[in-house]
C-alpha cells in the first residue's frame, strides 16, 4: 500500500516548503525586518526543507 521509494515532484516540494517558510517571513516583515534578509531566510529554509526531505 505504502511505497516508501516513491518519487516526489520538485514543484510540489518547492511550493510546500516555500509556503511554510513564507509564513515566518511574513511575520518577520511585519516586525520590521529588512525584506532582502527575510527573502534570503525564506530561500534558505525552503532549500533546507527540500534537502532534508530528499535525504530522509
Amino acid at each position: 500500500m505504502y511505497n516508501d521509494d516513491s518519487k516526489r515532484d520538485w514543484l510540489g516540494e518547492v511550493i510546500v516548503a516555500s509556503a511554510g517558510a513564507g509564513i515566518a517571513t511574513t511575520f518577520a516583515l511585519a516586525r520590521g525586518q529588512n525584506p532582502l534578509i527575510a527573502l534570503g531566510i525564506t530561500a534558505f529554509a525552503a532549500t533546507m526543507a527540500i534537502a532534508i526531505n530528499r535525504l530522509l
